[in-house]
């Protein structure tokens, strides 16, 4: 199961709302407690591309977040976008671009600005499957 704060939550929508209609996105980082990925900090990265169809995270605020990761004594756990105009699940460049099988990716969907739909999903080649996920 991943897990992640309510706060944290909030904060990624507020940053996806803000990046429209450009897809937002970022890192996340924490611990592995068992089966449970524990997410401890979302990292707010710019979409280099500005795109509302694909994004690219910032080399240098990468580099910046893996940094802090190290100093805190946390483990990468993945990454996360938003989707602005599209579903919750992984597009085919999004698994495309999945290099690393043991990555969460999360996904945030805008398309219904109301309800916006967070899911986490594990990719390996082109089978994607969600991940079990809980907020709060």
């Amino acid at each position: 199961m991943v897990k992640l704060s309510q706060t944290d939550y909030e904060k990624m929508v507020a940053h996806a709302e803000s990046e429209l209609p450009d897809e937002a996105c970022g890192l996340i980082a924490g611990r592995i407690d068992g089966d449970d990925k524990i997410i401890e900090k979302v990292y707010l990265l710019t979409n280099i591309d500005h795109s509302n169809e694909h994004f690219s995270l910032d080399p240098k605020e990468q580099l910046a977040a893996v940094k802090d990761m190290r100093a805190n004594g946390l483990k990468p756990l993945g990454n996360w976008h938003s989707h602005p105009e599209s579903p919750s699940r992984p597009s085919e460049e999004d698994k495309r671009l999945a290099y690393d099988s043991s990555a969460s990716y999360l996904i945030l969907s805008l398309m219904d600005r109301e309800n916006p739909v967070l899911n986490s999903f594990h990719i390996e080649g082109d089978v994607s499957e969600k991940e079990e996920f809980y907020v709060g």
